[in-house]
């Protein structure tokens, strides 16, 4: 793997179904059903309805032991209709229904967060070194019978960890933090070592997209330290809908990506699943077109991390605050000209660092990779002692606007992520000046750097949802579209609540059929509320909190 050429990481392939993945296998898309798994004929249609769309792997949730003795009917209908897509079970805090699932299905997901430790009561507890001994035999006393069943049913597994599912004994030692994700997934994978299981797929998963990339990012070096290479699957999790879902989905799985990090990739939406399928093909192919790319110079030695911190300020822009967006903060016409120095990353940064200073730089790149390209000038150019800003201006010709937003959100949410530039810049005769800002901001959001308008934390559905999630974030929407910096999740079942919204400041959960609990960060205020009063209570709750 490199920040500057695209290669994929080697990985060990596992088989699923009819499919591999990771090894030398294309990078596989997914999505997940949204019907109930006891709807045999839902079900089977819906899995058609994404396998026609494009999706290579389809995943239903199991949250009991009939909806995963049922599968076996839904593979039966889907293989009826001619359709060879594998079918992956959704498990959380049910080991029997994993149990089941793992001779009825081609892989079981399972969360080392719930899959033995009870559900998340968000105390701070303390564990002895002995008790957190104990409980990790108690894992492996559960585990043990499920991987004997996969290997006998030649079932692949996918351990998957979310932010805020972890269990309250990894809490207690690393708190919710990146660090406890990776070892709610490292303590499942020494068992599976020991038992000689490698048909595992791992996917760590966050709404927030920094904390995804840094996670993933982590579990790999740690996977790499025990020599570990199992195949990757990535997604944002709970991305919403529409343009700000795309947006967020491309700019955290695209960064890694962009790394040669992931074997399977699902954008997740809050829309019909067949939605997303489309989307992820085209954030896979459009990374995938680097493969043997011209070479980038490598720097011989990194800058400073971020490197947008070692600018002097010129023009307002600056080492401090969030980039500018040019044409929003700053007009480019209000720019001395004298002071903008315009170059590509294929110039010799060690020249431009020698006649820079003072001025404003406007970097952009025509290389297939762009991202590599441009980070290796950015390094390369504060190594040989270049102190200017620097904006980064990435231009696209497509005639799509879709295309151009999903492109940029993949490229520039890269280099800020990665911390680079102190201004952004998209040029696009696809985008109207209007959408061009709002695609600026909405990537700087992204990546955590600016929030300009409200976030919306909503789960994609499934067979778990009570109630209709598109209609119900469309409606939370409307009514909280002018807070500009708040949080707020919207989530179909206690499932993907309080723990899964993560680190939202308010959340409105499915509770049951007609009920919705609401919550002020992970405290719930208001439980089990008419769907008619939920809204309204949001609001009020809302409200006092911004007295």
């Amino acid at each position: 793997m490199s920040r500057y050429n695209y290669s994929r990481r080697s990985t060990s392939p596992v088989q699923v179904g009819n499919i591999r993945i990771g090894g030398d296998a294309p990078i596989r898309i997914q999505s997940m059903t949204n019907t109930s798994t006891l709807d045999t004929e839902g079900s089977v249609a819906q899995t058609i309805r994404i396998a026609q769309a494009g999706g290579e792997i389809v995943r239903l949730t199991t949250q009991g032991v009939a909806e995963a003795s049922n599968m076996a009917e839904i593979t039966n209908g889907v293989r009826k209709a001619g359709f060879t897509t594998p079918l992956v079970a959704d498990v959380h805090f049910n080991p029997k229904a994993a149990y089941t699932a793992a001779t009825t299905c081609d892989k079981v997901r399972i969360n080392p967060g719930n899959f033995v430790d009870a559900a998340r009561t968000f105390r701070r507890l303390e564990f002895t070194d002995e008790e957190y001994q104990a409980e990790l035999q108690k894992i492996r006393k559960a585990v043990i019978p499920f991987l004997d069943l996969c290997k006998a049913n030649n079932t692949a597994v996918r351990l998957g960890v979310n932010h805020g599912s972890l269990s309250d004994r990894i809490m207690s030692r690393y708190g919710d933090t990146p660090a406890g994700m990776v070892e709610s997934v490292m303590e499942f994978l020494r068992i599976f070592r020991e038992e000689n299981f490698d048909n595992v797929v791992i996917s760590i998963k966050a709404s927030n997209v920094v904390v995804m990339v840094t996670t993933v990012r982590l579990l790999v070096r740690e996977m790499n330290k025990e020599d570990m290479h199992y195949p990757i699957h990535l997604g944002v999790t709970e991305a919403g809908d529409g343009e700000d879902g795309r947006i967020k989905s491309a700019v955290g799985i695209g960064a890694l990506l962009s790394e040669g990090i992931g074997d399977t990739i699902r954008v997740s939406l809050s829309e019909p699943p067949e939605n997303e399928i489309p989307v992820a093909a085209q954030l896979r192919d459009y990374i995938a077109l680097r493969d043997n790319h011209p070479a980038i110079p490598t720097p011989e030695k990194e800058a400073a991390y971020p490197a947008r911190t070692s600018a002097s300020p010129v023009a307002g822009f600056g080492p401090t605050g969030w980039p500018k967006v040019v044409d929003y903060d700053i007009m480019a016409s209000d720019i001395d000209e004298n002071l903008i120095l315009r170059t590509h990353a294929s110039t010799d940064p060690e020249v431009i660092a020698d006649t820079s200073e003072g001025k404003l730089i406007s970097l952009s790149s025509n290389h297939i990779n762009p991202v590599g390209e441009i980070q290796s000038w950015i390094e390369r150019y504060i190594v040989a002692g270049g102190k200017s800003p620097i904006i980064l201006h990435l231009h696209y010709s497509d005639e799509d606007a879709d295309t151009v937003r999903l492109k940029a959100s993949a490229d520039l949410g890269t280099l800020l992520l990665n911390g680079y530039g102190n201004g952004v810049l998209i040029t696009a005769p696809a985008l109207t000046p209007e959408q061009r800002q709002s695609l600026m901001l909405s990537i700087l959001q992204a990546a955590r750097l600016r929030f300009s308008k409200t976030e919306y934390i909503a789960c994609p559905s499934c067979g778990r949802t009570l109630f209709d999630l598109p209609a119900t974030l469309a409606e939370v929407r409307k009514a909280t579209a002018d807070m500009p910096g708040l949080k707020i999740g919207v989530m179909g079942c206690i499932v993907n609540g309080p723990g899964e919204m993560a680190d939202a400041d308010f959340g409105y959960v499915g509770a049951g059929v007609g009920r919705v609990s609401i919550y002020k960060g992970k405290e719930l205020i208001h439980k089990n509320l008419p769907t008619d009063d939920a809204l309204p209570a949001l609001l009020a709750l809302i409200k006092d909190y911004n007295k």
